[in-house]
């Protein structure tokens, strides 16, 4: 037997939306006072610092997304992708695939465009591009989906629908009035506005598949005109991967609610307030990478010694060894040692003292 939830949708006047302002304020106007401060930190950065930071934080945004719905991306590929969109000169660039290079596409037009209008063509060109590569399930693509859409979990006979979608023939008229009110400068704060937009759309749930990064990319494009910039320096996604779980509990509980969305809205700004504490980490990163090559900038490197360290400075998956330094840097397994041990010599790699079985090297020092 199937047990079936009153989906909030099936009310009428759904998305006349309403929430506790004396919950709701306090924390917004704590989450705009962080803002503003870390707008006041990204100014005392140099241009190349900025620069970094960003590509950082995109990397950062793009990875976690696609995390969120359980696909993991390769690290260097999505930053490369990245920066050779943004015409950043970035050493170590490697090729990246089609499906990386559309939720690239996708992620960068929401934050670098966001100014301009969202619209049914706009949404359905990164619907295209998102899966363009043909990888996944056989969906239909740059459309709004045809076939009713249920969430469900359960053995066969038990099956609990945790989300039930409206219905096909809603959809044009639904995205509609999502569009038109994003579209609509009202006096609503952004940052609100990037929280609604996010539940509104993904309670939707207009294709077949990709609604969750494509929900996130819209609240992205929000958040960036609440910051006025096309320059990132915080990622939700990041944080909502940290709390997938209460992520899908809240979002069930509030499409199952009455239109008082204001535990949405708490569990929303608190993610972004943790986000805007996760970018300071980022920032601090890049201000130790810059005064890094500063102290080095007349110590003798070669280029492999360069590009690996620029690695470790970016934050390296995993444990490096002198193996990987020889498949990454392609040199022999002696130049790799060599590399090595030239840089313990000069204080700036040390040995990994939880390296496990093989011999591990980290930076001497980091923030």
């Amino acid at each position: 037997m199937m047990k079936k939830k009153f989906a909030i949708h099936s009310r009428k006047n759904w998305t006349e939306f309403s929430w506790n302002e004396k919950l709701v304020s306090p924390l917004l106007n704590e989450v705009i006072r962080l803002q503003g401060k870390l707008c006041g930190l990204m100014l005392a950065l140099g241009f190349s610092q900025k620069t970094e930071a960003m590509l950082n934080t995109l990397t950062l945004d793009v990875l976690k997304s696609s995390e969120i719905e359980g696909e993991k991306l390769n690290y260097e590929q999505v930053r490369s992708s990245i920066a050779r969109r943004l015409g950043m000169d970035v050493a170590g660039m490697v090729k990246s695939n089609r499906a990386i290079d559309g939720v690239v596409e996708m992620m960068l037009d929401a934050t670098q465009n966001f100014k301009q209008s969202l619209t049914e063509k706009r949404l359905c060109e990164w619907h295209t591009i998102l899966f363009s590569s043909g990888y996944g399930p056989k969906i239909l693509i740059g459309k709004y989906r045809e076939e009713e859409m249920q969430i469900v979990s359960g053995r066969i006979g038990h099956l609990n629908v945790h989300y039930e979608a409206p219905k096909p023939g809603r959809l044009l008229q639904e995205m509609s009035c999502f569009l038109e009110w994003f579209n609509n400068e009202n006096k609503l704060n952004h940052i609100l506005k990037s929280a609604i937009s996010h539940f509104w759309f993904v309670t939707i749930h207009p294709f077949d598949d990709g609604n969750g990064r494509i929900a996130r990319a819209i609240s992205d494009m929000m958040l960036a005109r609440s910051d006025n910039s096309s320059q990132r320096f915080y990622s939700m996604s990041a944080q909502i991967l940290k709390e997938r779980k209460k992520y899908y509990d809240v979002l069930e509980v509030t499409q199952h609610g009455n239109s008082d969305i204001t535990q949405w809205l708490l569990w929303f700004l608190e993610c972004l307030k943790k986000a805007l504490f996760e970018s300071e980490k980022i920032v601090h990163s890049v201000i130790f990478k810059a005064n890094f090559w500063d102290k080095h900038r007349d110590t003798p490197l070669n280029s492999r010694q360069r590009l690996m360290l620029n690695k470790l400075l970016d934050g390296f998956h995993g444990k490096l060894q002198s193996s990987k330094w020889a498949k990454i840097a392609k040199c022999s397994p002696d130049s790799a040692l060599r590399d090595i041990k030239d840089l313990l010599d000069k204080g700036i790699l040390k040995q990994d003292l939880h390296g496990g079985r093989s011999t591990a090297y980290e930076l001497a020092s980091f923030p």
